[in-house]
């Protein structure tokens, strides 16, 4: 899945502050204090005339004509904390949000405790999230404050905290707008990915399936399937997770990262032809980088076409030349391939990147005594023997190079110390062990007639 970073999160209502409840809010409505019919007199009927007129523009989403209005209006009535919110809400709508904090500020503090600024208190805390999420929390909570059952408050609260690093306190505030709009599919997708991230991958999966089972569309639609799909890989449920994340590709079909994902995911369960037509067609349209190439060379090794592995790795080798992943993967397919030197090659590139990785060092020696260099592969083995008790394979390794090498007392020696640990009386090592003790034995005793 990557990491949760690479998860796409819409932050869509932070940068366009239009919630049903924002447009209400907007809206000139009976009662509204930049609604209450001035006395009639010209300069009035005119102040009048440019707060319906843009609201016919609001309506029409003409924000470019709102904004006009409500600063023609503003220019004559400076003190109106409703219209400089209305201004501010415009200005959101145009992507100006510099110039809708300023009249959300400025309508705040016209007017810091009327109930009817939490919606300007939430405009300047929206507005603030993406660029300044710490600076945003104060205004929140004031907006929470003045209007409890605001649940796009509560969800952008949620956001701020998630976004300062404060995951339990946004878990809280998502729950809470969950419980006051469970149909509120960005709620439910912010909720699912934080719960993701908490590691309670279970909870999550229930809230991406209900957040799905609501019929969301659009961006949420997309969402909803990826979060459910990483809920589903994060508890191991494969052929669910794989599901999932086509039914994501098919509405996002260019996202080849986590085409990549469904891929793994398909190797794993051993689906490599549909996990290579998923790389073939990501590659299609972007250069593989090194993730892909790693895993199409996996998929290569478990099809055992070793010759078209090399080159993948080679490339990935290219990108990654400190990832000593590579180069072990390039050893062990030459290996394979009983081409034992460039088998060495690589192992001992990759033991050259990570020195203090014992694994790499044990292959390091195989491939030495492959290539019947038995001076290099007792040079490794005592390097090996300094950091950890040297397994049964070692030791018997030690002995054979000893042998080859022609010291006798010295391979016998290490025969003899293999039989004492080995327990395996059936394995083949037992059977040469013994056989070479007695001849080693004869030819020590012969020695020194």
């Amino acid at each position: 899945m990557g990491s949760m970073s690479d998860r796409i999160r819409s932050l869509a209502r932070l940068t366009l502050v239009v919630a049903p409840t924002s447009v209400q809010q907007a809206r000139p409505q009976n009662g509204n204090t930049t609604q209450k019919r001035l006395p009639s007199e010209p300069a009035a009927a005119e102040l009048n005339k440019l707060l319906a007129t843009a609201q016919e523009a609001v309506d029409r989403q003409d924000f470019d004509s709102a904004v006009q209005d409500y600063e023609n209006y503003l220019a004559k009535k400076p003190d109106d904390a409703l219209v400089h919110y209305n201004l501010g809400y415009a200005y959101t709508a145009l992507g100006r949000p510099e110039d809708a904090k300023i009249q959300y500020e400025k309508a705040i503090q016209l007017d810091p405790d009327d109930p009817k600024m939490a919606a300007a208190y939430r405009g300047l805390g929206m507005t603030l999230v993406p660029r300044d999420p710490a600076a945003a929390i104060e205004p929140l909570e004031r907006a929470i404050q003045l209007e409890p059952q605001d649940a796009q408050a509560k969800w952008a609260l949620g956001v701020a905290f998630e976004k300062t690093g404060k995951l339990p306190a946004a878990l809280e505030q998502y729950e809470a707008a969950r419980k006051l709009d469970d149909q509120d599919a960005e709620i439910g997708i912010s909720l699912g990915d934080a719960l993701l991230d908490a590691g309670r991958f279970g909870e999550a999966e229930g809230i991406f399936r209900a957040t799905l089972a609501a019929k969301p569309g659009g961006v949420p639609l997309r969402q909803a399937h990826l979060g459910l799909a990483n809920s589903l890989l994060t508890q191991k449920k494969l052929d669910q997770a794989v599901v999932e994340f086509a039914a994501y590709l098919a509405l996002a079909p260019g996202d080849n990262a986590v085409r990549v994902d469904r891929a793994s995911a398909l190797v794993d369960l051993g689906k490599y032809d549909d996990a290579l037509a998923e790389l073939d067609t990501a590659a299609a349209s972007t250069p593989e980088g090194v993730r892909a190439l790693k895993l199409r060379s996996q998929i290569y090794w478990e099809k055992k076409r070793f010759d078209d592995a090399i080159p993948v790795l080679e490339r990935a080798s290219t990108l990654a030349p400190h990832d000593p992943d590579i180069p072990a993967r390039l050893g062990q397919i030459f290996k394979q391939k009983k081409d034992y030197p460039n088998a060495l090659r690589w192992l001992a590139a990759a033991y050259k990147i990570s020195p203090d990785a014992n694994d790499l060092l044990v292959q390091v020696i195989e491939a030495e005594y492959l290539n019947e260099n038995y001076a290099a592969a007792l040079a490794g083995l005592d390097t090996l023997s300094k950091r950890e008790e040297l397994p049964l394979g070692s030791l018997y390794l030690r002995a054979t190079c000893f042998d080859k090498l022609g010291q006798i007392a010295e391979a016998l020696a290490a025969y003899q110390k293999f039989l004492q640990l080995n327990k395996d009386e059936n394995s083949d090592m037992y059977f040469v062990s013994t056989s070479r003790v007695r001849a080693l034995t004869r030819e020590l005793q012969e020695k020194k007639r």
